[in-house]
């Protein structure tokens, strides 16, 4: 466990899996020495970091009905499906408390993964350096392109880090975390297919943006083929979806997301025995 990582998949409202997951997870008081997470993947560790059971399925559920969280109306507003203001200042700081204490006094290392829009290379922040900008940092990290704008931070502007890295594992390896486990937010069987709108929107701004869109489902699968074999060779313990729930990257209706949210709970219930044997061995 001393050497172990826990590397957690976007997916826009799908995360609700892993929130799931990490629900049984706090209820255990299982929390891994390192955290990395991509888009609704650091999202979901956030809640997980500060130690607030239940606040991922009240933020992510109970508000989806919400048209400031997620709806067309955002976007014929604000050009953005998701009020990134809604999300990330009024929620937190007013509706559902943060407890930034609890996080800012974390033991774990926490890791979030953007994309650098003039690069289009991965850029990773390290919360033990930027804590008191984690709310930005995973802001950044979740403005999926084309439906929210890049952030800007320091010296970069920065989008989802899932066009880049979406299951950030050789990051943790790097890192130095031999055993990791990994959270899907698919379920066994799923490749990624080319976009057909990708050669349609352009990033003026940012035109490698464009370039890294077009050949992301590529780099996915290849992701996919790694973990996989990681697994094979025993590194590496997966949870994804053992049914696969008809729930979308921006899916609205509350039961669906329940559902899945269940799911990942029963999952990370019914595997917890083998994920214990995983990380004493």
């Amino acid at each position: 466990m001393l050497n172990s990582g826990l590397v957690l998949e976007g997916g826009g409202m799908r995360g609700v899996y892993t929130a799931g997951i990490l629900e049984y997870f706090m209820e255990k008081n299982l929390y891994f020495p390192y955290v990395i997470g991509v888009s609704a993947g650091a999202c979901m560790a956030a809640s997980y970091l500060s130690r607030q059971p239940g606040r991922n399925k009240k933020v992510n559920i109970d508000f989806v009905g919400d048209p400031r969280y997620l709806s067309y109306r955002n976007f014929w507003k604000k050009r953005q499906m998701f009020d990134m203001d809604f999300l990330f200042d009024e929620i937190p700081n007013k509706l559902v408390p943060y407890d930034y204490d609890s996080f800012l006094n974390r033991t774990e290392q926490f890791v979030v993964v953007t994309t650098d829009c003039l690069t289009g290379e991965p850029v990773y922040y390290n919360m033990d350096q930027h804590g008191e900008d984690m709310l930005q940092l995973i802001r950044a990290s979740s403005s999926l392109p084309f439906v929210a704008p890049s952030v800007a931070y320091q010296d970069k502007m920065l989008l989802d880090g899932g066009i880049i890295d979406p299951i950030p594992l050789k990051k943790a390896q790097k890192d130095g975390f031999e055993k990791n486990v990994v959270i899907l937010t698919k379920p066994v069987g799923y490749k990624k297919k080319a976009s057909r709108f990708s050669s349609l929107f352009k990033y003026k701004q940012f035109p490698i943006i464009s370039e890294r869109l077009q050949t992301r489902y590529k780099l996915y699968n290849e992701t996919l083929d790694y973990v996989a074999a990681e697994k094979e060779s025993g590194s590496t313990f997966v949870f994804q979806p053992s049914q696969p729930l008809p729930v979308g990257r921006m899916e609205r209706k509350k039961e669906r997301l329940q559902a899945l949210y269940e799911l990942g709970y029963e999952d990370a219930k019914n595997n917890y025995k083998a994920l214990q044997e995983f990380l004493q061995n």
